[in-house]
């Protein structure tokens, strides 16, 4: 298994044009469906003056959710080829946009995919791309007496603290990289008194 995965850093754009028509189009990190729902509607009401809105997303480490969209074009010649460059560059967190305006000669099915692919692949030249290591978050609930056994793990596999509260019983919760899961809770489940939950 992977414990990583390679998106986007912001958004990023690309230009494509054949026989008059423009393919302007969006690489958009992106992080839920309804994330990206939002977005295609605000770009389809900012370009609501062109003829075609297309997209294709990826979401997920293990890029397993995924959909296409041609907008009114012939079936499978924008979302799919779109789809096709995530694919390529094994992209993930990521929506692109291809905006057409018609340029009043028509293209034919590969010539569509030709554009779609091309200005996809613009957008994605364009971005910078970066490498994102998965992370574990674990719960660790304990009494105050184990504070240094706890923060002596925490300092070893340099886990990140999100939160944490110092009483009687105390609590906290961590971030660490997911290939250490095994040797971390291996570790803190030496530690009598404690108890632990991956959220």
């Amino acid at each position: 298994m992977s414990f990583k995965f390679k998106t986007i850093q912001s958004i990023s754009s690309g230009l494509y044009k054949e026989k008059g028509s423009k393919f302007i189009s969006y690489a958009i990190p992106v992080n839920t469906v309804d994330e990206i729902k939002e977005v295609v509607n605000q770009y389809s009401n900012k370009f609501s003056d062109a003829r075609h809105v297309c997209y294709a997303y990826m979401l997920g480490p293990e890029r397993t959710t995924y959909r296409t969209n041609d907008n009114g074009e012939p079936s499978g010649t924008a979302g799919k080829p779109i789809l096709g460059q995530l694919n390529s560059h094994q992209l993930t967190d990521v929506l692109i946009i291809v905006v057409r305006y018609f340029g009043g000669v028509l293209l034919g099915t590969s010539g569509l995919t030709n554009a779609y692919k091309e200005a996809a692949i613009d957008a994605i030249r364009n971005a910078q791309l970066i490498e994102v290591e998965l992370k574990t978050t674990l719960s660790i609930y304990f009494e105050y007496i184990l504070m240094n056994d706890v923060m002596q793990i925490c300092k070893q596999f340099n886990a990140e603290i999100l939160t944490q509260t110092f009483e009687n019983n105390c609590f906290m919760k961590i971030n660490f990289k997911k290939s250490d899961e095994s040797l971390v809770l291996s570790k803190f489940e030496k530690v009598n008194g404690l108890t632990l939950e991956i959220t």
